[in-house]
């Protein structure tokens, strides 16, 4: 039988990944991982240019974990990422694809979280080191972390870290590993700020770039000329006429963000805003609201929303222009994903046309404009999130799991009991819970969790 050039076989893998690969549901390579896993398995350093969502994360993790020794107990890889949220994401991934092997350790450094807890991880012994710069050097400077071991760097989303001003601390993390190592860095752009990163840290890089595809024929992109002064107002226009249930409107400041939150909320959205700056439990909790549908607009910037992956979002509003236009691309393609539709709204005024210009160039195509007496309120009916959150005071560290909330709320004891239809996505954090209910039913079900008991615990729930 002839294998396929995209095949996972065709690679330096041993029968028991590709086995758990298979298992996994990863049949064929993407374009990024049939690019750079070649290079990365070879040892060679690399620089891959590719948007988010592309399986870049399974590209340098098949990596580095065919280099591991699991015997060894010590740091051997090292993967940062800009935020808590990506670093999960990918710690999640390794250890999916790891299940092959021996028992590999992955510890997650991330603020946010004591060190305590962290430090202990770390000298229990562990393989893969996942983090966020500033926590990272943190644990550095302690003495907590050691890396003489480590054989494997990944920088993953680059530009982002850069973007957030971690080169300094990039660069000291980096002085404190093996210059035997090899560096893999992933990034969406190319920016100066990379090219100074591989002169300074990487040895004769390969560089491969998979091109930004041109807009999906399923996400409808319109634009709307608007001024300084209706730009915000425009906003609420365009979310009366379209009626999404799930919106990422992207602001190229913090202070646009709040403004625009402050309006959203006035006018009786369910709107919450995301920026750097948010301390991480208010982080946990705007981005849990909305990725379990109980929050209908994220108002956020660029650097704040990188990995970010959230399903069936129906719309995009770029309330500002990005004068990046593969930025523009990445916000735009986090609508119409796995084949579904969706709209990306963008409100530009006459000084935005120069950006509005490089966007076509870029994306090889002829802007579509309507004005803005075409949006029409398509109900008078105010625009509610579907389900409503609940947060439980008790998480990963009361040993709370999801099935213990799901069973709570279906089960007869207490009151009827809910149908799972009724209940959304729970999520588990270290020391709360999120639980999303449909509106309808969300007084009653934050009342009967109140009244009754989790893990045999009785447990304070508030609805946010």
């Amino acid at each position: 039988m002839t294998l396929k050039t995209n095949a996972f076989a065709t690679l330096a893998l041993t029968p028991a990944t590709l086995a758990n690969l298979e298992q996994l549901g990863y049949l064929e390579m993407t374009p990024i991982q049939a690019a750079s896993l070649p290079v990365a398995l070879a040892g060679t350093d690399l620089i891959a240019q590719a948007k988010t969502g592309s399986g870049k994360t399974a590209a340098f993790a098949l990596a580095l974990l065919a280099k591991l020794n699991p015997r060894w107990f010590s740091v051997q890889a090292m993967v940062m990422c800009p935020t808590r949220e990506l670093a999960d994401q990918v710690t999640v991934e390794i250890r999916r694809l790891a299940r092959a092997q021996d028992n590999i350790k992955v510890v997650t450094l991330c603020g946010g979280i004591a060190l305590r807890g962290q430090r202990a991880s770390l000298e229990n012994g562990a393989h893969i080191v996942v983090g966020t710069p500033g926590r990272i050097m943190d644990h550095l400077e302690r003495g907590y972390l050691v890396l003489d071991g480590l054989n494997t760097l990944v920088l993953d989303e680059a530009d982002r870290m850069l973007d957030m001003g971690f080169f300094d601390d990039i660069a000291k993390v980096v002085k404190q590993t093996p210059n035997e190592r090899q560096t893999l860095l992933f990034s969406a752009t190319y920016p100066e700020g990379i090219e100074k990163l591989a002169r300074q840290f990487m040895r004769t890089p390969q560089q491969i770039k998979i091109e930004a595809p041109q807009a999906q024929s399923q996400i409808e992109q319109r634009f709307y000329e608007v001024t300084r002064a209706n730009r915000l107002e425009t906003v609420g226009k365009l979310l009366m006429h379209f009626r999404p249930v799930s919106t990422l409107a992207f602001c190229n400041t913090k202070q646009q963000c709040k403004d625009l939150v402050d309006l959203l909320q006035q006018q009786g959205f369910n709107a919450l805003a995301l920026y750097g700056e948010l301390e991480q439990r208010e982080r946990d909790q705007v981005l849990a609201q909305f990725s379990n549908r109980s929050c209908s607009v994220l108002v956020a910037t660029d650097v704040a929303s990188r990995g970010l992956d959230i399903n069936q979002l129906e719309a995009v509003i770029n309330v500002d222009i990005t004068p990046d236009p593969e930025v523009h691309v990445h916000r735009v393609g986090r609508t119409g994903r796995a084949g579904a539709s969706g709209f990306a709204l963008s409100l530009a005024s006459m000084n935005d046309m120069g950006a509005v210009g490089k966007i076509e160039q870029y994306q090889h195509f002829s802007s579509t404009w309507f004005g803005l007496e075409t949006l029409t309120p398509a109900s008078t009916d105010p625009l509610l999130a579907p389900m409503v959150s609940l947060q439980i005071l008790g998480g990963r560290k009361e040993k709370i799991r999801p099935g213990d909330v799901l069973g709570a709320l279906t089960n007869d004891e207490g009151g009827p009991a809910y149908t799972r239809e009724q209940i959304g996505k729970i999520q588990v954090t270290e020391f709360c819970t999120f639980v999303a209910v449909d509106r309808q039913i969300a007084s009653a079900a934050c009342a009967r969790l109140n009244a009754g008991r989790i893990k045999g615990k009785s447990v304070k729930v508030r609805m946010m």
